[in-house]
C-alpha cells in the first residue's frame, strides 16, 4: 500500500470485507511497480529453466521448502501471491489444494495459464483441487477478509512500495488460525559465502543473462543492487516486526543455501 494515500480515505472499512486500497489492476502509482511489470513482461517463455539455472539450482527447492513449511491439508484454499509462472501453485495443487494465483504481470499470468493447461497433472481435480489465476497487485487483494487458510509468496516484498502494509494486506485474507509463507532472496550472512554471492550477483549473473537475452541481461544486473538495497532498508528483524504487527505470531525464519534464499512463515492469531 502507498503511503501517500490519505489514511482517513484509504483505512475506511469496506462493506464487502475487501481491502480499501482495492483498485483495478494495472494501475500502478509509482515507479518501482511500473519497473517491475515491465523487468518480467520479456521473461515468461523460458522462465521456469532459467531461474533455476541462474540461481544454481536453488530456486525449485526453495519453492518446494516453502509448501513443506505451511504443510497445507488436501482441500485447503490457499492463495498465491505473485505467483508467476505457477511454479509453487502446482506444488500446492500436487497436495490437493484448491489455489488462487495473482499476479500484477499478464505475461506471467499466460505462462502460468498455459502450464496448468497443458500438464496432464492438473487436468483431473479428483482431489478436490483446483487453480484459478487472477490479475491483481498484492498491496489491494480483491478478495474478503479471512477468505483462504493459506497464503503463500514468492519474490514479492522487493517491488512493493511499503513492505510492511502489503504484509497486513495478505494477513488480512487469512483465517484466524491460517499461515502465511515467503520466499526471498537473501544476502549470506557469513562473510565469506557473502563475498562470493556479491562477486556472482555483480558479475556471474549479468554475464549469464546476457547469453540468454537481453531482458535476461536486465535481470542480472538488476538482482544483485536490488537484493542488497532491500536489505539495507529493511533489515531482517525488522521484516520479523512487519509480520508480528500484521497479526502474524510464531514467525520462523530459515536461511537456505547458507543466506541465498530466506523462507518465513507465520501463524494468523486467532484473536
Amino acid at each position: 500500500m502507498s503511503a501517500n494515500i490519505p489514511s482517513d480515505l484509504e483505512d475506511r472499512p469496506r462493506a464487502d470485507g475487501r481491502s480499501p486500497m482495492h483498485r483495478a489492476p494495472g494501475r500502478f502509482q509509482s515507479e518501482r511497480k511500473r519497473h517491475a511489470v515491465e523487468l518480467f513482461a520479456g521473461l515468461p517463455r523460458r522462465y521456469d529453466l532459467l531461474s533455476a539455472a541462474l540461481s544454481l539450482g536453488q530456486d525449485p527447492r526453495w519453492r518446494r521448502a516453502l509448501v513443506d513449511a505451511l504443510a497445507p491439508a488436501p482441500g485447503a484454499r490457499v492463495l498465491d501471491v505473485a505467483t508467476g509462472t505457477g511454479m509453487v501453485a502446482a506444488e500446492l495443487l500436487a497436495r490437493g489444494c484448491a489455489v488462487v494465483g495473482i499476479d500484477q504481470s499478464r505475461e506471467m499470468l499466460s505462462a502460468a495459464r498455459a502450464r496448468f493447461a497443458y500438464d496432464a497433472r492438473f487436468a483431473d481435480d479428483a482431489r478436490g483441487g483446483g487453480v484459478e489465476l487472477i490479475e491483481g497487485e498484492a498491496e489491494r487483494l480483491p478478495f474478503p477478509g479471512a477468505s483462504f487458510d493459506a497464503v503463500t509468496f514468492t519474490y514479492l516484498l522487493r517491488y512493493v512500495d511499503d513492505p510492511a502494509a502489503t504484509i497486513s494486506e495478505l494477513a488480512r485474507v487469512v483465517r484466524p488460525g491460517g499461515h502465511v509463507g515467503s520466499l526471498e532472496f537473501g544476502v549470506p550472512p557469513w562473510a565469506p559465502v557473502r563475498a562470493a554471492w556479491r562477486l556472482y550477483t555483480s558479475v556471474g549473473l549479468p554475464l549469464a543473462g546476457a547469453v540468454v537475452s537481453r531482458e535476461w541481461r536486465e535481470v542480472g544486473r538488476f538482482l544483485g543492487p536490488s537484493i542488497r538495497g532491500f536489505y539495507e532498508r529493511h533489515p531482517l528483524g525488522q521484516i520479523v516486526t512487519y509480520w508480528r504487527r500484521a497479526g502474524l505470531e510464531q514467525v520462523r525464519v530459515r536461511r537456505m543455501s547458507f543466506g541465498g534464499g530466506l523462507l518465513m512463515w507465520g501463524r494468523r492469531t486467532a484473536g
